[in-house]
């Protein structure tokens, strides 16, 4: 584990927001139930099984798109797709400028962090600066509270050899950012 990583956590109680997306997916699930069951048992009364027909029912193809939005919902995976989504429009997000130094490089969905690595100190500086307005404009993008907190990392240079002079625990010269 390198001093760039956060210790591993246990996972926090989901939160109030967490808990109405489970029951309002419950409740979508249940409500579909009842609607198959009871057309089901209206086509039995009429005298027969499944049958194909002017209307649409569960049986029907459906689009790409709608398949796989509805594949989502059911996975509850919104927020991580919506997250991957601004990782793909980041320069649009950014500018050109800064996505050019810095890129984000995964999304903590239990934290609701989001970690950007800089090739710079002075890049990693400069997007602590401007991490507020960020987390603003990526919240308005993808919902109040999808990303609570930009966490900056700065380059990773290489690793440091250790010689005979060495103080235990010493990152040595370089690039000190933290």
């Amino acid at each position: 584990m390198s001093a760039d990583e956060p210790a591993p956590k246990k996972a926090p109680e989901p939160s109030g927001v967490d808990l109405a997306r489970v029951a309002l997916r419950a409740a979508r699930e249940q409500a579909r139930a009842r609607g198959d069951a009871a057309q089901q048992k209206k086509q039995a009364r009429r005298g027969g099984g499944l049958r194909s027909g002017a209307r649409a029912d569960g049986r029907d193809p459906m689009a790409l798109g709608a398949a796989i939005n509805r594949l989502l919902t059911e996975r509850g995976w919104e927020a991580p797709a919506a997250v991957g989504g601004v990782m793909g429009r980041w320069p649009q997000i950014v500018g050109e400028d800064v996505a050019k130094h810095c890129v984000p490089e995964r999304y903590d969905e239990d934290e609701r962090v989001l970690i950007v690595r800089c090739d710079s100190t002075a890049w990693a500086t400069n997007l602590r600066l401007l991490a507020p307005t960020l987390v603003a404009r990526l919240n308005e993008d993808l919902g109040h509270g999808a990303v609570r907190l930009i966490k900056v990392l700065g380059p990773g240079g290489p690793q440091r050899r250790y010689g005979p002079l060495r103080a235990p625990g010493s990152t040595g010269p370089g690039d000190t950012y933290g």
